[in-house]
């Protein structure tokens, strides 16, 4: 009985693994099922993970802890999938009793052939003697050989999709700040309403956000991945994405309305998918990104639309998005930008530890410097 059950545990256990991997790694497409190892992994692995980083001070120390999150938990994934598909080869030498006496009867010993083999070392002081284990051996070293190929290749994908992903967000250093806010954004390009500029914006965080969201469903990791620099996040650009829109639809050219809502709606669709995959539910906000003040600013009694009609539709459209960025936000413990920058800050392009601070774009050419704070 006890070797039979020895059997249907291997099995299960070699069944689990590949059949995980081949999900995580494989399938180009969201899994819906509720009970994955990946998953379930994730889950602990990011809940500890986050717990420990609560217990240091915010600044760059835990902005570096958080950070190695990503690349960590991948390879322990990688090596929690071959010990089970060891184990689970190790209980069928063990059942079977196929290997050269003592050892059949030592699953220690099984354990270390099963081990060997998957890796291909072929050292021989333990080998199988049964026809059973001889297939067993060839079986598992070809599924190993096969695991370490898919691995390989796995990783170019991956690093590739957070290189085009990271690309897109440290363009918006220039433009809208770092952070990003989407009042800088409409600032730097110019007038609000000028359609030119803001279509090509839009269409390019459009697709963007198209982008991130089918690499973020396929590769679900990539979302314990961070930026760069401390003040930039991929949740962040996707905040601006939808703050931007949200103004341009309120207060833009009537024209620039399509392009706004098309991006926005893919925005938020990205947004909400994020949520659905790592099951999260929207909360509200823990604070304004919006004050009353800065809306007085922002919307003047000159518009062609009464002012008290423009701040319904924004607040109406910050209400059906803010309560799923906010739940990826404390989530992953990244930061939400504000509409409005709270105080002036260098972009991260002016900076640098040797040398004084940049001018500002507009003032490339003029004279004077202040001093730098890139590593304060």
């Amino acid at each position: 009985m006890l070797f039979l059950l020895s059997t249907l545990l291997g099995v299960a256990l070699i069944v689990l693994a590949l059949y995980d991997a081949f999900e995580t790694l494989v399938l180009p497409r969201r899994v819906t099922r509720r009970l994955r190892l990946a998953r379930t992994y994730f889950q602990v692995a990011w809940s500890g993970w986050r717990r420990l980083c609560d217990l240091i001070p915010p600044g760059k120390t835990r902005e570096s802890t958080l950070s190695i999150f990503g690349p960590l938990s991948l390879f322990g994934l990688f090596v929690c999938w071959v010990a089970i598909i060891v184990t689970g080869f190790a209980l069928l030498h063990w059942w079977g009793t196929t290997l050269t006496p003592p050892s059949n009867d030592d699953f220690r010993q099984c354990l270390y052939h099963s081990g060997e083999t998957f890796f291909t070392l072929g050292y021989g002081d333990v080998t199988p003697v049964t026809y059973m284990g001889k297939l067993l051996a060839v079986a598992e070293a070809g599924i190993g050989f096969g695991f370490m190929a898919v691995v390989i290749g796995y990783l170019p994908v991956l690093y590739q999709a957070f290189s085009n992903r990271e690309r897109s967000i440290s363009l918006l250093d220039a433009r809208a700040g770092s952070p990003p806010t989407a009042v800088e954004l409409w600032r730097r390009f110019g007038r609000l309403a000028e359609r030119h500029e803001s279509d090509r914006f839009l269409a390019e965080w459009e697709v963007w956000s198209a982008e991130l969201l089918e690499s973020h469903l396929s590769f679900p990791v990539l979302c314990y991945y961070r930026s760069q620099h401390d003040n930039q996040s991929w949740l962040a650009a996707l905040a601006l994405v939808l703050d931007a829109s949200s103004l341009l639809l309120v207060r833009g050219a009537s024209e620039s309305r399509t392009r706004a809502q098309l991006t926005f709606a893919m925005a938020r669709h990205a947004a909400v998918d994020m949520c659905l995959v790592f099951r999260l539910p929207p909360r509200e906000p823990q604070s304004d990104r919006l004050t009353d003040s800065e809306i007085a600013q922002l919307f003047s009694t000159e518009e062609r639309r009464p002012r008290d009609e423009q701040i319904r539709q924004l607040r109406e459209l910050q209400a059906i998005y803010e309560p799923f960025l906010q739940a990826l936000a404390d989530y992953f413990r990244l930061f939400l930008p504000r509409f409005v920058a709270e105080r002036p800050t260098a972009d991260n392009w002016q900076t640098s530890p040797w040398t004084t601070r940049a001018p500002h774009l507009g003032d490339l050419a003029a004279d004077g410097r202040e001093s730098n704070q890139h590593f304060q």
